[in-house]
């Protein structure tokens, strides 16, 4: 089997943008759809440009607003934010064809958001690790390389997720299948979970992983996203210096250090050096996707009769700068570390 093209790549941000213009480059037939109008209209006229320490390159691909796509489409990278899936989701369920499916290139559980509106079979999961950012209409900075996993949402490998895989692998030659999609989403959470906390304080992400004196509040946000993963049975994978054994309830601490050091030596060879999130924060000033990626989690927990209440706390205070009532800074952070 292969990609029914063309591949419709709905979000041409950071992550759609990134992977689309590579796609387009090794010839596949890639059609962007963003509801950006300022972007769309830099690609229609200048094309996709891409930056950054990986690459620097210019393609040129069809790009429409979400109301221009016609009906039938087959093949749908999702790759809008995790708060706007539903909206995305109502604008595909027009278009989208019977056989059509979506592959989730977001961060979250959104495969789940997906799957109960247009059936698990038609969904595909996918977690990427990559930095990159839209620095402008029309250019998007890719500032590293970072693990790409794709697989099917029931751990099948049938040809649907093998051609998916090739797909990726043009590019992220090192993309990986899997018959534990979950697993990496769940290690992404507990990761994310960090990523939101980092967010908080005025600097990169390197250096909030280094801090030692925030360490602990880091190691429990992690430890808590691995305890509701573990009470719904999933396995989390490790990658690009995240170690989910680290975060067990029966790891040692030296062990988690060991995955923070990595992990802030990895985020220090990235051209992206602060989170999206902080850039929603501090440069957008915009809402981040802290209710569809981490309250989640408090929520599943609760659920599960799990204490997560560093995660409560990370979500309020998320709100409290986007909302005016915290200044972004270390701070601000600081009031998440003496929450424990």
């Amino acid at each position: 089997m292969r990609c029914l093209e063309p591949i419709y790549v709905w979000g041409a941000g950071a992550m759609g943008g990134s992977i689309g213009a590579w796609l387009v480059r090794a010839g596949h037939e890639v059609i962007f759809v963003d509801a950006d109008e300022a972007h769309v209209e830099a690609i229609r006229r200048d094309g996709l440009r891409i930056t950054g320490p990986v690459a620097d390159f210019t393609v040129r691909a069809p790009c429409l607003h979400p109301e221009e796509v016609g009906q039938g489409i087959e093949t749908v990278l999702l790759c809008v934010k995790a708060h706007h899936t539903e909206s995305a989701l109502d604008d595909l369920g027009h278009v989208l064809h019977a056989q059509g499916f979506v592959v989730s290139v977001q961060n979250g559980l959104n495969e789940r958001v997906i799957a109960d509106r247009v059936g698990a079979e038609r969904t595909v999961g996918c977690f990427v690790n990559f930095g990159a950012d839209v620095t402008g209409p029309g250019i998007v900075m890719r500032g590293n390389r970072g693990a790409c996993v794709v697989g099917e949402l029931d751990g099948s490998l049938g040809s649907r997720i093998h051609t998916i895989h090739t797909l990726f692998r043009e590019f992220e030659p090192n993309a990986v299948l899997t018959a534990n999609i979950w697993g990496y989403l769940w290690g992404k959470l507990a990761y994310g979970s960090m990523l939101f906390a980092t967010a908080l304080a005025e600097a990169s992400i390197a250096d909030v992983l280094d801090s030692q004196k925030h360490r602990p509040c880091l190691i429990g946000l992690a430890r808590e996203a691995m305890s509701v993963a573990a009470a719904q049975d999933v396995q989390p994978e490790a990658f690009d210096g995240f170690d989910p054994a680290a975060f067990t309830g029966e790891a040692h601490d030296i062990d988690a250090h060991a995955s923070l050091d990595a992990l802030a030596h990895f985020n220090r060879g990235s051209g992206k050096t602060h989170s999206g999130v902080w850039r929603d924060l501090a440069v957008r000033k915009r809402q981040t996707e802290v209710d569809a990626q981490i309250a989640p989690i408090a929520r599943l927990g609760s659920e599960l009769g799990v204490a997560v209440p560093l995660t409560s706390r990370l979500v309020d205070l998320i709100h409290d700068v986007e909302e005016g009532r915290r200044v972004q800074g270390w701070d601000a952070l600081d009031a998440l570390s003496t929450s424990q």
